[in-house]
């Protein structure tokens, strides 16, 4: 009961001291509207040392947070990644500000017309456990290239990085500029149900309705990145050994803990057990041992770990067939680690046919056409990644032009949310708007249009009591 009480004060703390820097945010915005690029530019270089200078701490505490993640991963995920986007946004920022000239129809001459990117306020984000650091730093970079003050609701799946985050955080920005914030639910639902000029959340397709509920008490904007169960299509004559390898980089990543990993395999009918026997060789040559491997990610937490195993108890009662690759015949009953598993003969009455994965398991359904393949993802709520395997580029576009995912990747796995250039973003179930690239620094921006009138005023030819001025210009326009 004691430590009933002292979370619950911890959490009223929390959310007042929320609402007190949300107040000093927008109160800090309206004193400084509209930053200039430097200021701009200045503010997101900040973040440079935040990450690289504490790379090991990153290491240490995200290894923590899971009980093991390889460190490699959370180097190449978390902080390479994220660097790379910085640089990207701060090259690109000037040309992304700039004025956009419009044309002027003939009715609105003389004049001039554009649009200018304006800063929305304060921005909030929602991040998860799977990639705390990259998914929380990366739509600061962003909020802050448009010009916006950020708030931050961290994990609570993931407590040493929210911590560092918000101490690192705290000593390089002042808190009406950019500020992180730890807790429970509670703290995340008080968080949902402030007045942001925009909302982005990452998480799951659940908790992002309920986030979207909340925002609309509030007419908040919202970005949305869910996820939902993305499909891999194997092509007929694509070599097995290729494709495993590079499925292997999106689903073995951070074990399969990804919102764009592989969730399921369509494999041609006559090479179902070449793709089972290409996966063991190509999961046996990363992982020969698996249980102390500290390059095999431990699944975050004993909740999520048993979410996963209970799917492979429901899909083996209900006749699947279940493939666990596990090289060494290790024993992971007192570990937070799965091996990675293939589940065959899966019928859509499975939990595991109805629920994103997100983890080391993956379904493998066999196709007669590539049709019946195309036809399989579209019976199912949109996905937030296609992969398509196939050197036929009339195959990969007829893929292209008929399926709708979020973003795809021909020939490849995952390397589409790396590409700073292009759009990240869901549709459907797997989410809505994008934060990446241009199209993320006008997510975040109110694309103001403008139009100046000349100083020839011709209005005042079709001003009351209409005539023939009029006429003759209505008479004109709708016979063009």
């Amino acid at each position: 009961m004691v430590a009933e009480v002292k979370e619950l004060h911890q959490s009223n703390t929390e959310i007042e001291r929320m609402q007190r820097i949300f107040a000093a945010q927008k109160a800090a915005f309206r004193q400084h509207p509209y930053p200039t690029a430097e200021q701009r530019i200045e503010l997101i270089n900040r973040l440079r040392p935040l990450l690289a200078n504490h790379a090991d701490d990153w290491v240490q505490v995200i290894n923590e947070d899971f009980t093991n993640r390889a460190a490699d991963e959370t180097r190449l995920a978390e902080i390479l990644i994220t660097l790379e986007g910085l640089k990207y946004t701060t090259k690109k920022l000037r040309k992304w500000m700039k004025p956009s000239k419009r044309s002027v129809s003939a009715l609105s001459w003389p004049g001039k017309t554009w649009v200018e990117y304006q800063p929305l306020g304060v921005v909030g984000v929602i991040v998860p456990w799977n990639y705390p650091i990259q998914l929380a730093v990366v739509p600061i970079i962003t909020a802050l290239a448009a010009g916006n003050r950020v708030m931050v609701k961290m994990s609570e799946a993931t407590p040493k990085a929210g911590a560092l985050l918000e101490k690192l955080i705290g000593e390089t920005f002042p808190e009406d500029q950019v500020a992180i914030f730890n807790g429970e639910v509670e703290v995340g639902q008080a968080f949902s149900q402030l007045p942001f000029d925009h909302l982005l959340f990452t998480g799951s397709t659940a908790v992002g309705r309920h986030i979207m509920r909340a925002a609309a008490d509030n007419l908040t904007p919202v970005t949305l990145e869910l996820g939902g169960k993305s499909p891999c299509i194997i092509g007929q004559d694509f070599p097995m050994k290729d494709a495993c390898e590079r499925i292997a980089f999106g689903k073995c990543l951070n074990s399969g803990q990804t919102c764009v990993a592989p969730d399921y395999i369509l494999c041609p009918e006559n090479r179902v057990q070449e793709f089972v026997e290409a996966w063991r060789a190509q999961v046996t040559q990363s992982y020969p041992t698996m249980l102390n491997n500290p390059d095999f990610t431990a699944i975050v937490n004993g909740r999520q770990q048993q979410r996963l195993l209970g799917y492979l108890k429901d899909a083996r009662e209900k006749g699947a067939e279940v493939i666990e690759i596990n090289p060494a015949n290790e024993d992971f009953s007192n570990s937070q680690k799965i091996p990675h598993t293939l589940v065959l003969n899966v019928t859509d009455d499975m939990q595991i046919a109805k629920d994103e994965i997100f983890g080391p398991l993956m379904i493998v359904v066999p196709y007669k056409t590539l049709d019946d393949a195309i036809e399989y993802v579209n019976e199912r709520p949109r996905p937030l990644a296609l992969y398509y395997f196939d050197w036929n580029s009339t195959n990969g576009d007829h893929v292209l032009k008929n399926t709708h995912s979020g973003g795809v990747c021909i020939n490849d796995t995952i390397s589409h949310v790396g590409v700073d250039d292009i759009p990240f973003g869901g549709i459907g179930d797997s989410g809505m708007g994008a934060y990446h690239g241009p199209e993320g620094f006008k997510t975040l921006s109110k694309a103001k249009g403008i139009y100046k009138k000349g100083k020839f005023n011709a209005t005042r030819f079709i001003l009351p009591p209409y005539g023939r001025g009029m006429h003759k210009l209505i008479q004109k326009h709708m016979i063009k």
